[in-house]
């Protein structure tokens, strides 16, 4: 097996090549897995989650405590246009409370803002319109 060296004991990959394999093979598009695509799936993965975690550790507060943690990960990822794809998996954490809040503000701006709202749509549509014009 290509995840192993000769003594058996050290692993090349630290990730579970098994559980790699089942994520793989949950695509529709996936009918066989080649041993060696997995082997460099699972290399790779590991190398990005690598690099994830230094660099967070690198530009966030984990120097400061000398740990790496949650909130280091999650401004990374809004952060650093790298990894804003993760934006959505690794969200900033906030307290129930302050999400009720929103939520209530959010409430109260949606109903007295929906006039706004649809003049704001006016004028996109004109904007959208005066650009086809002048093309």
């Amino acid at each position: 097996m290509a995840a192993r060296l000769s003594g058996g004991e050290n692993r090349l990959v630290s990730l579970p090549l098994s559980r790699i394999r089942v994520i793989m093979k949950s695509s529709p598009e996936v009918s066989s897995i080649n041993q060696d695509a997995l082997f460099l799936t699972a290399k790779a993965t590991e190398l990005f989650v690598q690099y994830l975690a230094s660099y967070s550790y690198k530009h966030g507060r984990g120097k400061e405590k000398n740990a790496l943690t949650y909130s280091d990960l999650s401004h990374t990822a809004e952060e650093c246009e790298t990894f804003q794809f993760l934006a959505d998996i690794l969200p900033k954490k906030i307290l129930a409370s302050k999400y009720l809040k929103m939520l209530e503000k959010e409430k109260r701006g949606g109903e007295l803002g929906k006039c706004d709202e649809e003049d704001d749509d006016e004028e996109d549509d004109d904007e959208a319109v005066d650009e086809a014009v002048g093309s």
